[in-house]
């Protein structure tokens, strides 16, 4: 479980509160349910009319994943595999690999060894994964659209409110005493809509753009790593090419039994 989306939530929750108290204002203060309603009602409908609803229910359930490791997050255990599955192929031919499959539940990874066992054509068999990426990166886009189109209508239906409460504010100004809390009041839908765009949205859809970098640079791998294996090419040269996709400092942990040691023979 990946806790640094709940911990950030938890620790913004925890600086607004103190702020509120440390000023010497009360929770109380600060809460108000008509401007719930405009703030967080209306950013949610104008959201819901951006999208189709299957997209916008799913949207809102995708809050979860910030919580969860990406499908494919590490990039070196990719590698590892698709170097096991080298040494396999250079010892025993590429028809071996079909029963190397079995224990393998990554679908992609799977699908991608069947096509390479089934002899298609090079070109096609990267035709194929790439348009499986394709498409995984577009149903996570709707994901993120999702949320950022949210974090972009908080603000503006926070500031909907704030009119809403000038405009009643000015209606009833008689009792110059009740200028100050009608302000506030005004005021505070304004405040919702910062936190909507500022703590929830911006960082859930920062955390779903994170995440599905890492998943496509994993199925990238695989891509490269496969076609690699079709071609012929030695362990410790696939080795060498997907090193590339690793920042330096993790490059070291990769090879080794499970690399180009059986490169040579």
């Amino acid at each position: 479980m990946d806790i640094a989306s709940l911990a950030g939530l938890a620790l913004g929750l925890v600086m607004v509160v103190f702020g509120i108290l440390s000023g010497g204002g009360g929770i109380n203060n600060f809460i108000d349910i008509p401007s719930v309603i405009i703030t967080i009602g209306g950013s949610l409908s104008s959201t819901l009319a951006s999208h189709k609803l299957p997209d916008f229910i799913g949207g809102l359930k995708s809050i979860v994943l910030t919580m969860k490791p990406p499908a494919v997050s590490d990039s070196a255990e990719s590698i590892s595999t698709i170097l096991n599955l080298a040494n396999i192929s250079r010892k025993e031919g590429l028809l071996a690999l079909e029963s190397a499959a079995d224990g393998i539940e990554d679908e992609f990874l799977k699908k991608g060894i069947m096509l390479v066992v089934d002899g298609t054509d090079p070109d096609l068999v990267r035709g194929i994964l790439e348009t499986d990426l394709s498409a995984l990166e577009s149903r996570h886009k709707v994901r993120i659209g999702f949320w950022e189109k949210w974090g972009e209508m908080g603000p503006a239906w926070g500031m909907i409110g704030t009119l809403v409460g000038l405009v009643i504010m000015l209606l009833n100004m008689e009792d110059a005493s009740t200028i100050g809390p009608a302000m506030a009041v005004a005021l505070l839908t304004t405040l919702y809509g910062s936190l909507i765009a500022n703590w929830i949205c911006g960082p859930t859809s920062a955390k779903l753009t994170v995440n599905n970098a890492l998943e496509v640079q994993g199925k990238e791998i695989v891509v490269e790593g496969l076609l690699s294996i079709q071609a012929g090419e030695n362990p410790r040269v696939i080795e060498e090419k997907l090193k590339t996709f690793l920042a330096p400092k993790d490059r070291a942990n990769i090879g080794g039994e499970g690399g180009g040691g059986e490169g040579g023979e």
